[in-house]
């Protein structure tokens, strides 16, 4: 692997907690794809894990919940016919995947006021359109 994959400021996956596996792909590849295991499934055990702080443990077994097996993450890749960048591919993911869903929740939103002045010029406007409009027509409606 290409090193350690960042998933936020100075936390990274921890390889030894990476579990590798292999298998024949049904992606690109040609007769090479019939010899090679290179189908990539990574699995990162979420739930024991000691590598995230338990802030953002408990907020990607929440967030991840869908997608866990008995608190394990797992991702597959077999996009390209190399096995060794299906497995940079996979790890990216899982990184990519560990950042997004133990992120901080978006701050809320404060309600804006419409400044009364906006207002009051929109109510204007649609009088001076409706007598505009009142003015085409034959009849008098004062």
């Amino acid at each position: 692997m290409s090193g350690p994959y960042v998933i936020r400021g100075s936390v990274a996956l921890p390889e030894a907690e990476l579990v590798w596996r292999f298998s024949r792909s049904s992606g690109p590849g040609g007769q090479h794809v019939n010899t090679s295991d290179s189908q990539v499934e990574l699995r990162f055990d979420l739930a024991k894990t000691e590598a995230l702080p338990q802030v953002w443990k408990d907020r990607a077994l929440e967030r991840l919940a869908g997608r866990l097996a008995d608190g394990v993450l797992s991702v597959r890749a077999s996009d390209h016919r190399s096995q060794w960048r299906n497995r940079e591919t996979a790890a990216v993911r899982m990184a990519a995947l560990l950042a997004e869903a133990s992120a901080p929740p978006p701050k809320p939103r404060r309600k804006s006021r419409i400044p009364r002045g906006i207002n009051e010029r929109r109510l204007r406007e649609k009088k001076q359109r409706g007598d505009t409009k009142r003015g085409r027509s034959g009849h008098d409606w004062t």
